[in-house]
């Protein structure tokens, strides 16, 4: 492979339209090493939002109607793909509160989580799935998928002021947040008494790492940045606030290769220390 330097010297002379034929043969992954969140950007193409929620939409539509099993990022899936630490999780905190849950999702989409683990979750005496999401997300929601269990939410803030949820998830949604450790002293300082993380991207080793993203293109053409953490650094930022109580891989036996490095998908779950 050729040096960095003699790569970006070549790339000098190289037409535009000849770039973009050689990154669109490029596989989908995570790829570079950002300094900064705008760098990442100007090196990715963004998503088209309003494709993605039609075809998230139309697929959760089928989910929710019987027609389909499972669906993850607008793919449908014929079986269920369990996260079963994060499904005990669930269940271990309905019954530490008389079957009651009551939880915010962050990020949740149309309820990717909910419609994986509502068989399992029927049986509770109370049920209250709150989904954060962007507004277009929210929007659609609302209009087509909310119901006595599930709600959709624009701010955290308005949902506490509604439910008072106690519980917070975030899955695969930290590392796509340009600023994730603000958002964590944010969520801190609510004072949650549970924060569980499911399919978030730590590195084996070596800092924080910002790449790129490449969504691959039978889902939806898309590129975004996307940060993979110090697994050691994130857990001492919960130290003297949060005790971790569960870690699991999420999913299992998941490797991504980055040349030098490897990372890898896992999943914790975070108790306040009152």
């Amino acid at each position: 492979m050729l040096p960095i330097k003699a790569r970006k010297t070549i790339k000098q002379f190289i037409p535009p339209i000849i770039l973009n034929l050689l990154k669109r043969k490029e596989k989908y992954g995570f790829f570079g090493n950002y300094s900064s969140w705008l760098e990442a950007k100007n090196n990715s193409i963004g998503y088209d939002s309003d494709l993605i929620l039609e075809k998230v939409k139309q697929s959760a539509l089928r989910v929710k109607n019987g027609q389909a099993a499972y669906e993850r990022d607008s793919v449908i899936f014929e079986k269920i793909d369990y996260s079963w630490p994060l499904l005990a999780l669930l269940l271990w905190l309905a019954s530490q509160n008389n079957n009651k849950l009551n939880l915010i999702d962050f990020g949740g989409s149309l309820g990717t989580s909910y419609f994986q683990n509502i068989n399992f979750l029927k049986h509770l005496v109370q049920l209250q799935w709150n989904i954060i999401e962007q507004k277009n997300f929210v929007d659609c929601g609302k209009k087509y998928f909310q119901d006595n269990n599930l709600k959709f939410f624009y701010t955290i803030e308005e949902c506490i002021a509604e439910y008072n949820p106690k519980i917070i998830l975030l899955s695969s949604v930290l590392q796509y947040l340009e600023k994730p450790y603000e958002f964590l002293k944010k969520i801190i300082n609510l004072k949650f008494n549970y924060i569980i993380f499911d399919k978030t991207v730590f590195l084996a080793n070596g800092d924080d790492r910002l790449v790129v993203q490449r969504v691959p293109l039978k889902i939806y053409p898309a590129s975004y940045p996307c940060w993979l953490f110090n697994l050691e650094k994130f857990i001492n930022f919960f130290k003297g606030k949060y005790q971790l109580i569960s870690d699991f891989d999420s999913p299992p036996c998941t490797t991504i290769k980055l040349n030098e490095n490897t990372a890898s998908y896992r999943g914790f779950c975070f108790k306040k220390i009152f």
